[in-house]
């Protein structure tokens, strides 16, 4: 026996015919199968079941009826039971009648009278699976519709939490460059700030690690070191000399070779010194190694540790060199580059690193510069703090108001010097304006 409650719902089965004893008969026939049998004696009557009743699964009909035929009947059922499955009650005689209520009627199956009982009823089982895989494909579309109406919105949820989530991720990565930002300028500002304690120690050479720092990153450039590294040779310059605060300034304007050994034993430790005074940045200790053997020279013969060669990092080589021209230029006049190019020349090989001397003839030219350009005509003009623009050149110092070095002659001016320059001519205001060169 067809067993429907182990895979869904008991069917409903409507039996019309206009003979009760067949009525009873079909009950009898269908008392074990578990369906929910409802019967009619007429095709007006079978109507009338279906229009009260929803959910029809299979409906039985006679074909000879008064009134309204099997064929009639059944093709009107499919207008309010179209899922329904239909048998036909026929006799032998009736082939027009079967043809008839198959194509109006859709009928499933036809049985002819007087059946066979067996016969019948597994007809009717075959109906009822073929109803319930029908009925059961069904209810999966519609799961998979819903389904799909569900993932659909929740497509577009997610669609919409991405795009919210992206906003938030954008923005706060907005907010952390800018925090970034500021860190990097603080950064750069504490930095400016130790170079210059550095000048202010040393009165005769105020703007010092700030032409070393220019001449070592535009020869760093020229070398094609970029990023970090580049960085790195930029901060040992402006800090090369940090050591120095604390050697009395008689020791530190005597020439080496005229002090004695209890001067010459604290000058050196200065490169250690520097080194060591800020080791407790860990940021800045790759900028210590090149504080420490930025006088060592090429030959061997330099301090503190003898270094000699190309085992003397290359940041540290680019220091000493610009260290070495910038102290000739304080001795020089008219072509400043030229002289202190000259004087450099007789230590290439023994303090200096004769390889870089080709790049340093290139980059001193432009970092020195006189009245002329090599190409164009150049003068010199006062500028108004509100007229300052990024890219000018600067032709003089300048200083607060108290004394102070701001910037250095040679720099180019950029959006970071641009507005420390602004914040300083609030906080102490020179009498002057800013002196930049630009073609005549």
């Amino acid at each position: 026996m067809y067993n429907m409650t182990e895979s869904c719902p008991t069917i409903k089965v409507l039996a019309v015919d206009d003979e009760e004893n067949i009525l009873r008969a079909l009950q009898r026939l269908l008392m074990e199968e578990e369906l929910e049998l409802h019967t009619a004696t007429s095709g007006e009557a079978g109507l009338a079941v279906l229009r009260e009743l929803a959910g029809f699964g299979l409906i039985i009909s006679d074909q000879r009826m008064p009134g309204m035929n099997g064929s009639e009947f059944l093709g009107r059922s499919r207008e309010l039971a179209p899922d329904a499955l239909r048998i036909l009650l026929t006799g032998y005689s009736d082939v027009s009648a079967t043809i008839d209520a198959i194509n109006r009627g859709g009928a499933y199956r036809y049985i002819t009278k007087p059946w066979n009982d067996e016969e019948l009823v597994q007809t009717i089982r075959d109906a009822v699976r073929q109803y319930s895989l029908i009925a059961e494909n069904q209810r999966l579309n519609e799961v998979v519709r819903q389904q799909n109406e569900e993932l659909k919105e929740w497509n577009q949820n997610l669609k919409g939490r991405v795009l919210e989530q992206t906003t938030a991720i954008r923005q706060k990565n907005e907010e952390l460059h800018g925090v970034l930002q500021k860190v990097k300028e603080n950064y750069n500002a504490i930095i400016g700030a130790f170079s210059g304690l550095v000048e202010l120690q040393s009165g005769s050479r105020r703007q010092h690690s700030r032409n070393v720092a220019e001449l070592s990153v535009n020869a760093a450039r020229e070398l094609g070191i970029k990023g970090d590294d580049l960085e790195t040779i930029r901060i040992a310059a402006l800090l090369h000399d940090i050591g120095e605060i604390g050697i009395p300034e008689r020791i530190l304007i005597m020439p080496p070779d005229t002090m004695n050994a209890e001067e010459l034993r604290e000058y050196q430790q200065h490169t250690i010194r520097g080194q060591m005074a800020i080791d407790a940045i860990e940021d800045l200790r790759p900028v210590g190694l090149l504080i420490r053997h930025h006088h060592e020279n090429f030959d061997g013969h330099g301090f503190p540790d003898h270094l000699s060669g190309e085992t003397i990092p290359l940041g540290s080589r680019i220091i000493a060199f610009a260290d070495h021209i910038d102290k000739a230029s304080e001795a020089c006049s008219g072509d400043i580059a030229g002289q202190a190019l000259a004087r450099a020349g007789f230590v290439l090989g023994s303090h200096l690193d004769p390889s870089l001397n080709g790049v340093f003839r290139k980059v001193t030219k432009y970092t020195y510069f006189s009245m002329k350009d090599e190409k164009t005509e150049m003068m010199e003009v006062e500028v108004g703090l509100k007229d300052l623009q990024e890219g000018m050149l600067l032709s003089r110092d300048i200083y607060s108001g108290s004394g102070i070095l701001l910037l250095s002659k040679g720099c180019v001016l950029d959006k970071i010097k641009l507005t420390a320059i602004k914040r300083n001519y609030q906080l102490d205001a020179p009498s002057h304006d800013v002196f930049v060169m630009v073609k005549r």
